[in-house]
């Protein structure tokens, strides 16, 4: 499979949701109170999910009296998360390298390395111009992506996961740029092994300050794991950036 647009297909592949997404829904909870209480939105805020896959995260927010749109490139993760809109809460497919209403959000949030999938500088240049264009002057952007740093340090080249009877077998390298991971699928209902390919861009915390600043964004606080503990660039799992829109 061609490494260009792999995430068109496999987003798009409930066997995506069924290795992913198989948490524990309280450990998505607990952290969105935990960046709640960090944020402290005014009641009824308006926020944007950036790839917010079938909505959890969103749902979340919602359920807390919050303003919640969440979009996504994938048809079948939408049209999953559309169950549970409501006057708070909606939901669209849209590609985030293209733009999405403009000046319109208090906050936004791009959560769970869902940046660094493009094939060109430009289109996540692009992706960050259309969150940060999404965003009323002084607003707040939160993204979250992986510490290149600890990856390598850390990296599982390879295991297997068994879930629900289907078996995963994942191999992990990387080279300068980039991170890959192949993904083999066997389940007794295919008649053959499905294997997708990920491949994510290896962005630093200066790398992101240039695209940011670039879009009006200046970073603020960045923050190492989901107990918003301190970053530091070779111990720390996440880089949970925190940066708001510069008025003017």
């Amino acid at each position: 499979m061609s490494t260009g647009n792999w995430f068109r297909e496999w987003f798009n592949s409930p066997y995506y949701h069924q290795l992913y997404f198989k948490r524990d829904e309280a450990e998505a909870d607990k952290f969105i109170n935990k960046l709640v209480q960090y944020l402290k939105p005014e009641p009824g805020a308006t926020m944007l999910d950036v790839a917010c896959g079938r909505g959890r995260h969103a749902r979340s927010l919602a359920a807390m009296g919050y303003d919640v749109t969440g979009i996504d490139i994938s048809a079948d993760s939408i049209a999953e998360a559309l169950q549970f809109e409501q006057e708070h809460l909606h939901f669209f497919v849209h590609d985030m390298r293209l733009p999405f209403r403009i000046n319109y959000y208090q906050f936004a949030f791009n959560f769970f390395t869902s940046f660094g999938y493009f094939r060109t500088d430009r289109e996540h240049y692009n992706t960050i111009r259309t969150i940060g264009q999404s965003l009323k002057p002084g607003g707040k952007l939160v993204m979250d992506f992986l510490n290149v740093h600890y990856a390598e340090d850390h990296l599982v080249h390879k295991y297997e996961e068994q879930i629900d009877g289907v078996n995963f077998y994942i191999t992990k390298w990387f080279d300068e740029t980039h991170f890959f991971k192949k993904v083999i699928i066997e389940d007794d209902n295919l008649e053959a092994p499905l294997e997708f390919m990920e491949k994510v861009a290896k962005f630093s915390l200066g790398d992101f300050n240039d695209m940011f600043s670039f879009h009006q964004l200046q970073i603020q606080e960045v923050f190492g794991d989901y107990d918003f503990s301190n970053y530091d660039v070779k111990k720390s799992p996440r880089m949970i950036m925190v940066a708001r829109k510069i008025p003017g």
